[in-house]
């Protein structure tokens, strides 16, 4: 996969992406990251993490025995701004509806 196409591919996932909420708040090793979620495996939440580093959204660094990983939100520049050209399209969207829902009569209204 191309290096660039990897934060889009990292947050495409449900549980990355609550990953990388955890870590808005701070450095976490994977023990603690995996008893944040119930079902999955500590070896799933590691493999999420290696995801997560190749993408570069996380960075990991050793602080005695353990690996603390943190999140490093720079790649999600490039993807902020390429959702941003979309919210034209949204605005025209979102005023469309907002015309045809104050032009439509409502049920029951007295005309």
């Amino acid at each position: 996969m191309h290096a660039a196409a990897l934060p889009y591919s990292a947050i495409a996932d449900p549980t990355r992406r609550r990953i990388l909420d955890l870590l808005r708040s701070g450095s976490l090793n994977a023990g603690m990251i995996a008893r944040r979620f119930h079902g999955i495996s500590r070896p799933a939440v590691s493999k999420h993490l290696g995801i997560l580093r190749r993408s570069h959204l996380v960075v990991a660094r050793r602080n005695g025995r353990e690996l603390l990983y943190s999140l490093n939100a720079e790649p999600l520049r490039e993807v902020e701004a390429w959702l941003r050209r979309y919210e034209i399209f949204w605005g025209r969207q979102m005023e469309s509806f907002k015309t045809h829902v104050e032009s439509t009569p409502t049920r029951g209204a007295r005309t």
